[in-house]
């Protein structure tokens, strides 16, 4: 039998959920990250910058023929519920659309390091599979 998960009271959530503090600081995030595997097939380099409010992110992708610049996306901004040495971290979520392919992306600091989790799914009826992959990045500013 289904068991219904239900909050009665914003007592009832972690924290970090209902505490809009928690995931405003995106100071860690931001600057211009490069992969730290120089012989990837995925993303080269990643830049988080903040403006007005609103976080975006430009990725750089590695192509057959050279670099490949992905559109300019905002993100949204996820509380990251475990905890790095204490301190209370965000996430960011930003979705790029190709036509032929859906990049969902999850970006988060962990231990200085960026890391940022790619789930690609294609529509163009090319039979390809969709994929994860996980890549890591150290800044370069």
């Amino acid at each position: 039998m289904p068991q219904t998960l239900e909050f009665k009271q914003s007592s009832h959530l972690h924290p970090a959920l209902s505490d809009p503090g928690s995931v405003a600081n995106v100071d860690k995030l931001l600057g211009h990250w490069v992969n730290t595997n120089r012989e990837t097939q995925g993303i080269a380099e990643c830049t988080i910058s903040q403006e007005d409010g609103r976080v975006s992110v430009k990725v750089v992708g590695v192509g057959a023929d050279g670099p490949i610049e992905w559109p300019v996306v905002n993100a949204d901004v996820l509380a990251n519920l475990e905890e790095e040495a204490g301190q209370r971290a965000v996430a960011l979520a930003a979705t790029f659309e190709f036509g032929f392919m859906t990049a969902e992306t999850y970006i988060r600091v962990n231990k200085g390091v960026l890391v940022i989790v790619l789930f690609a799914s294609f529509h163009d009826q090319s039979g390809r599979s969709g994929y994860v992959n996980r890549e890591f990045f150290h800044r370069q500013d």
